[in-house]
């Protein structure tokens, strides 16, 4: 199992150093493994070049089941030490306007309901947590919905009322048509709201500009407000900043502002004690 998170790690960061850097060891020690690998399995695994390594072929087609491997690995290890009582790692992931709009009080509730459970959220894009969850790097996230995949399990657990936010001065969607290459505001590509925001534009004929990515909540806010350009997100998450008359909000079509969040989990995973738990509670956050 060593040898394939050597493997996995410099598969991803594509050098032997910078994998050796992040699994707190020497290189020498990574070089060795991978030689061990690639005696075992009688494949090369990695190119060697001036920049450091890339995957081959053979390499490539290994890869998703390191990710499985670890996490059948893991699920064994919790499942042989769960007696029923909620305690250990529980690791999942969260879009950030989920994170911010639903998370924080249900978090604060669990961790003083369940003291031994260790908490750990990761936040990121709809597509790249589906993609963590599918290899196994976290055991479920919330999404935004739809999603498609044979390998997960998904449920609704909160539906989202998604809003245009410009800046006070523009008091229509019908003046975006007018605006020259219009900016938006948006998350990095993957994000769910962005492809909704692109379409609702589209829709209406606004030519937009290349899009301005933040990695913040506050950010694209602030540059909304500013009149940098203009965002799609949950009213809830706004709420404040429209309050405050830093922003406008608009109503957008229901097929475009209607969302459901899910959450995804591979169906072949170990359903821990502690992942009940926190579950139970999502859905009694609901009530």
């Amino acid at each position: 199992m060593a040898d394939l998170k050597v493997f996995e790690a410099v598969s991803r960061l594509g050098s032997m150093n910078r994998a050796a850097r992040e699994l707190n060891t020497v290189q020498s020690n990574v070089t060795a493994r991978i030689r061990s690998l690639e005696e075992d399995l009688g494949v090369s695994l990695f190119q060697r070049h001036a920049r450091g390594v890339s995957t081959t072929p053979a390499g490539q087609r290994i890869l998703p089941f390191v990710g499985r491997i670890a996490r059948l690995l893991t699920d064994a290890r919790t499942a042989a030490h769960d007696e029923g009582v909620p305690s250990g790692l529980l690791h999942f992931g969260s879009q950030e306007t989920t994170a911010a709009l639903r998370l924080s009080g249900l978090l604060s509730r669990f961790a003083t309901a369940y003291p031994a459970v260790r908490l750990a959220v990761a936040t990121g894009t709809t597509r790249k947590l589906l993609d963590d969850v599918i290899a196994c790097r976290l055991e479920g996230a919330f999404v935004a919905g739809p999603v498609n995949h044979p390998e997960l399990r998904q449920e609704a657990v909160f539906r989202e009322e998604l809003v245009l936010a410009t800046s006070p001065a523009i008091g229509s969607l019908d003046e975006l048509a007018g605006i020259p290459e219009l900016k938006t505001i948006v998350f990095q590509i993957g994000c769910s709201y962005r492809q909704r925001l692109e379409a609702l534009l589209a829709d209406r004929g606004v030519v937009t500009a290349r899009p301005l990515e933040f990695g913040s909540l506050e950010a694209i806010i602030s540059c909304v407000s500013a009149g940098v350009g203009v965002t799609l997100l949950p009213r809830g998450i706004l709420a404040d900043a429209f309050s405050q008359g830093r922003i406008a909000v608009h109503e957008v079509p229901p097929e475009r502002a209607e969302v459901d969040t899910l959450f995804v989990r591979r169906a072949d995973g170990y359903v821990s004690s502690a992942m009940s738990a926190f579950l139970d509670m999502v859905h009694a956050s609901r009530a």
